[in-house]
C-alpha cells in the first residue's frame, strides 16, 4: 500500500489536462509529473532534470536497447520517451506519478506496466472541444479542425482506458478530485496487497 501508482493522462487538446494536473498537484503532495527524456536541444531557460532529461541520441539509443525505457517515439528527427528508473524511484518513495502523454505512449506504457492506471480526460462534447480551441485564439482553422479529427481518433481508443473523466467547463477541481479518489481506491486494489496475505499473522 505504500508503493505510488503510475498514472497515464491522456485527452485531445483542448480538454484541459496540464490545468487538471495542477490543480490535483495543488490538492496533494503524494503526486510528482514525469520527467521525459529527449535528444533535442535544450531552449532557452530550460533545466536538465526539471524540464526534460537532455541525453545525446547515441545515450537514448541505448536506453531502448537496454530495456531502460518504458516508452520513446522519434518525432522530427528526435526521440522522446520515459526513462524507467526516475518512475520505479518516484513509485518506491510512495509517490504517484503522473505521465500526461499522447495516447500511443499511454498503450504503450500500458503494456510494459501493466498495473498502471490509464485515464482519459474528455470536454463535455465536441462543441465544447471545439469552442475551446477556437477560444485559445492561437490557431488558425485548419490546425482546428486538424485536432477535431485527431480527437475522434483518441476517442476510438477509449476502451483500451481505465477510466474517463468530463472536464466540465469551470469545474476544474471537481475533474482533479476524481483523478484523487482513482488513486484512492486504486491503492486498495487487491492485486496491490497481496503482501497482507503473507504478513497479516506473523
Amino acid at each position: 500500500m505504500n508503493r505510488g501508482i503510475l498514472l497515464t493522462i491522456s485527452g485531445p487538446a483542448g480538454s484541459g489536462k496540464g490545468t487538471v494536473i495542477a490543480e490535483l498537484m495543488k490538492m496533494s503532495d503524494d503526486f510528482r509529473y514525469s520527467v521525459s527524456a529527449t535528444t533535442r536541444n535544450p531552449r532557452p531557460g530550460e533545466v536538465d532534470g526539471v524540464n526534460y532529461y537532455f541525453v545525446t541520441k547515441e545515450k537514448f539509443l541505448s536506453l531502448i536497447e537496454n530495456e531502460e525505457m518504458l516508452e520513446h517515439t522519434e518525432y522530427v528527427g528526435n526521440y522522446y520517451g520515459t526513462p524507467k528508473a526516475p518512475v520505479e524511484k518516484t513509485l518506491d518513495e510512495g509517490k504517484n506519478l503522473i505521465l500526461e502523454i499522447e495516447t500511443e505512449g499511454a498503450l504503450n506504457v500500458k503494456k510494459m506496466a501493466p498495473d498502471s492506471v490509464a485515464i482519459m480526460l474528455l470536454p463535455p462534447d465536441g462543441e465544447v472541444l471545439r469552442s475551446r480551441l477556437v477560444g485559445r485564439g492561437t490557431e488558425t482553422p485548419e490546425v482546428i479542425e486538424k485536432r477535431m479529427e485527431k480527437a475522434k481518433k483518441e476517442l476510438n481508443l477509449l476502451d483500451h482506458y481505465d477510466y474517463v473523466i468530463i472536464n466540465e467547463t469551470g469545474k476544474i477541481d471537481v475533474a482533479a478530485k476524481k483523478i484523487l479518489e482513482i488513486v484512492n481506491s486504486e491503492k486498495l486494489r487487491t492485486s496491490r496487497n497481496m503482501d497482507i496475505k503473507n504478513n497479516y499473522f506473523k
